[in-house]
């Protein structure tokens, strides 16, 4: 058996070696290493790939969200709602554009925010919204926040960092990808995710004509017209190189989430009976969830025990997230009590996630369940 990996790029790499060569060499041969032809490809492949009418590619998905607040004209002050349980990318932006992070609880079957604390904490001032589409699922409660946003006149930036190729259905009927339900939605090709570069890269999906025009400002310090400087921007490029990258494993991104689904499901089965386990929750016929992390819950069982019982037999976890972000030194603030967050602070002491990539053997999800089995019953 192959060594098990949390995430296996050079596995997926060599099964696509020969494409992403010759892709680089192309590159090399224009040297157009910036805004050239192969990050204008990638960029409309991808927005036929999502359905949306506007994809810009930045430099990362911390700049994408950045840029998307920068985008929507925010100003000082404006609240901005968003998990308490997540990567701390989602609150830093709010926080670096001096805009007020209010962290709020989340769902305990999908980890994403809870509509009903959304609700609870629209002031006046608030602005927005971003809900994070974590761990890969389609953050369940979408419908009602959209339904909550228009009412009350707030934009709804979804991050989609971990969510790409994911499915969100209406109650009609409808579906659409995540990431163009809101006003604008932003993603990260961080190499570890679904859809990875080879270094860093990100983009913003919009279907707004005028806010697309906007953000392709932004990205470009602000310039539409050489030294012509017509907003504050920043500069959020994504090279050719990463373009020319992602333009190749775009074509297999379906592929690669089915696989990640695939082995999803045998985690589930082998996993769902055990009394102490809850796997992860998932809507319907599971487009709505494309596995970025297969986070599970244990019950009444001392979780860093396990970590380190399975590390003893070379099987590497992870925990996202240890620490929620309210109790993070950078974004603690009084008006927040640990009672307003008894969901998060629940799921940062049982989650904990398996190895899940492409590559992923049933031989070793069976050494996987079999030894993470054997260590919550120890």
């Amino acid at each position: 058996m192959e060594p098990i990996r949390m995430v296996d790029l050079k596995g997926q790499y060599e099964k696509i070696d020969n494409q992403v060569q010759k892709a680089l060499q192309e590159v090399l041969q224009s040297t157009a290493f910036i805004n050239g032809p192969a990050v204008q490809r990638f960029q409309h492949h991808l927005e036929n790939y999502l359905d949306v009418k506007h994809v810009i590619p930045c430099a990362n998905g911390t700049d994408a969200l950045q840029v998307a607040l920068m985008g929507l004209g925010l100003q000082p002050g404006d609240e901005v709602i968003t998990a308490d349980f997540t990567f701390a990318a989602t609150a830093e932006v709010i926080a670096l554009l001096g805009l007020t992070p209010v962290l709020v609880d989340i769902d305990p079957k999908t980890f994403n925010i809870a509509v009903d604390a959304v609700a609870r904490a629209i002031t006046p001032k608030t602005k927005a919204i971003i809900p994070v589409h974590l761990f890969g699922q389609a953050a369940a409660p979408m419908e009602a926040l959209l339904q909550l946003a228009e009412e009350h006149k707030i934009f709804v930036v979804e991050d989609n960092a971990q969510g790409i190729g994911a499915t969100y259905t209406f109650s009609d009927g409808r579906k659409q990808k995540t990431g163009t339900l809101g006003h604008v939605g932003t993603t990260s090709f961080f190499p570890s995710k679904n859809l990875g570069a080879y270094g860093d890269g990100g983009a913003l999906f919009t279907n707004d004509d005028d806010l697309a025009h906007t953000l392709r400002g932004i990205v470009n310090h602000g310039m539409y017209q050489r030294y012509h400087h017509d907003v504050v921007g920043v500069n959020s490029r994504l090279d050719a190189m990463q373009a020319a990258i992602l333009d190749v494993k775009l074509s297999y991104l379906d592929s690669y989430n089915e696989a990640r689904k695939a082995a999803a499901l045998q985690y589930n089965a082998r996993l769902s009976g055990h009394q102490k386990i809850i796997t992860p929750f998932r809507e319907g016929d599971c487009d709505s969830h494309v596995y970025h992390q297969y986070t599970l819950r244990l019950l009444d069982t001392d979780r860093d025990a396990v970590v380190k019982k399975m590390g003893e037999k070379n099987i590497p976890t992870g925990v996202y997230y240890p620490i929620p972000l309210h109790a993070q030194k950078a974004y603690k603030d009084p008006r927040y009590r640990p009672e307003d967050f008894p969901v998060t602070l629940q799921m940062t002491k049982e989650v904990i996630s398996l190895p899940m990539h492409t590559e992923l053997s049933t031989a070793q999800i069976d050494y996987i369940c079999t030894h993470l089995m054997d260590a919550i019953n120890s």
